[in-house]
């Protein structure tokens, strides 16, 4: 008989058991359609657990699932991986070959039910679910009750949205098998980043969240010793750049900024508190641009100290042919005032174009052309008139 409207879970699994018996020998369709039915009120047990406060996640949460276990388990000799990937987590059958050689350890899909139904209880979809199992099968032989619950519950506290936990799980699973990630995040909150930016950081950098707090502690002073003010809007982006640095290399960057820009301490300074990603930029990459935009354009140090983002932009994709294109309409008197090339290199491609090209359709028919080419790699020796 099917459990009522006013059946606790306890007593919905007893009937099960009672239903269903240790030594019960059922057909495979059946089987599977009360694991499916168990997973089901698995979800609805972790949801009504994890939706309140008031409620410690662990204990009642191990009770409901050693209870539940005995009904839902398979025979020890014939659990296959490959197909519970496939049949209960949804991966594609190469997916699941794949994943199956990191889980060749598992015996039984106890554990695995239990993950698949706490994420389900997070609110992950099963699409999600399946993201999330493919990029790291590993989570299925996570505990939940010793760590997935502990550190949903941590970074709850922490004021992370239930939304974003549910997210960022789909695609960063890895950093929910440690639980040195709510110690960090607590870490990074204290340092003035909000929730947004954190949870940016667990997706660009997610190797600086699951380290320990030593490595956490030396990325900010980085950052800092940069002179990136920790609260700022670019202290974040500092944090990734720096992340994979050691003090020396940012220190050699730091002196190769200063020797290629010709830029002081302070001009470093400044331009790194604008743009953090200059660190992080190849030798070879930078030293192109200072040729291009102080040698050939003609622009100052002191210029691109404040408007460092132009050091970041494509320069062959970018900046070289809108350079071509600005400097012949000013060759041939068709622009009445020297534009900024900050605002050239830095405004979209369709401001580009309805500034600096379509005016000129008629006095520079080919000049559209001749972009496009430019933009293509194919600098022409000289933009044509006619």
């Amino acid at each position: 008989m099917p459990p009522g409207p006013d059946t606790t879970p306890t007593q919905t699994l007893t009937t099960l058991k009672q239903q269903t018996g240790p030594a019960a020998v059922v057909p495979h369709s059946l089987a599977a359609g009360r694991r499916a039915a168990m997973l089901r009120l698995r979800s609805s047990i972790l949801t009504h657990l994890l939706s309140s406060p008031a409620t410690s996640p662990v204990s009642p949460l191990h009770r409901l699932l050693s209870a539940a276990a005995p009904a839902i388990s398979t025979p020890t000799t014939g659990f296959a991986v490959e197909d519970y990937l496939v049949g209960t987590c949804g991966l594609t059958r190469p997916q699941a070959l794949k994943a199956s050689a990191k889980l060749s350890h598992l015996k039984s899909p106890a554990n695995a039910d239990a993950v698949l139904a706490f994420l389900a209880g997070l609110g992950l979809s099963a699409a999600a679910v399946a993201t999330a199992v493919a990029r790291d099968p590993q989570l299925l032989c996570t505990g939940v009750e010793r760590t997935l619950a502990p550190v949903v519950a941590g970074l709850s506290g922490l004021g992370v949205p239930r939304s974003e936990i549910a997210r960022l799980v789909s695609v960063k699973a890895s950093l929910f098998r440690r639980r040195s990630i709510v110690s960090n995040v607590a870490l990074l909150q204290e340092s003035g980043l909000g929730v947004c930016d954190i949870a940016k950081l667990c997706l660009t950098r997610p190797r600086l969240l699951s380290s320990n707090l030593e490595r956490v502690q030396a990325a900010l002073a980085s950052a800092e010793a940069l002179g990136v003010p920790r609260g700022s809007g670019m202290f974040r982006y500092a944090i990734e750049a720096v992340a994979s640095f050691t003090e020396e290399k940012i220190a050699a960057r730091v002196d190769y900024l200063k020797k290629t820009f010709r830029w002081s301490d302070a001009d470093v300074s400044i331009a790194v508190c604008k743009a953090p990603y200059l660190i992080v930029k190849s030798k070879e990459s930078l030293q192109c641009r200072s040729e291009f935009l102080i040698s050939e354009v003609g622009l100052e140090p002191a210029y691109l100290t404040q408007r460092p983002a132009m050091v970041c932009y494509s320069l062959e994709g970018r900046m070289r042919p809108r350079y071509h294109v600005v400097k012949f309409l000013k060759e041939n008197g068709l622009l009445k005032r020297d534009p900024s090339y900050y605002t050239v290199f830095k405004e979209s491609e369709k401001y580009f174009m309805d500034k600096f090209i379509c005016p000129h359709k008629e006095a520079a028919p080919h000049l559209a052309e001749d972009y496009a080419a430019a933009c293509g790699g194919e600098v022409p020796a000289r933009f044509r008139f006619t």
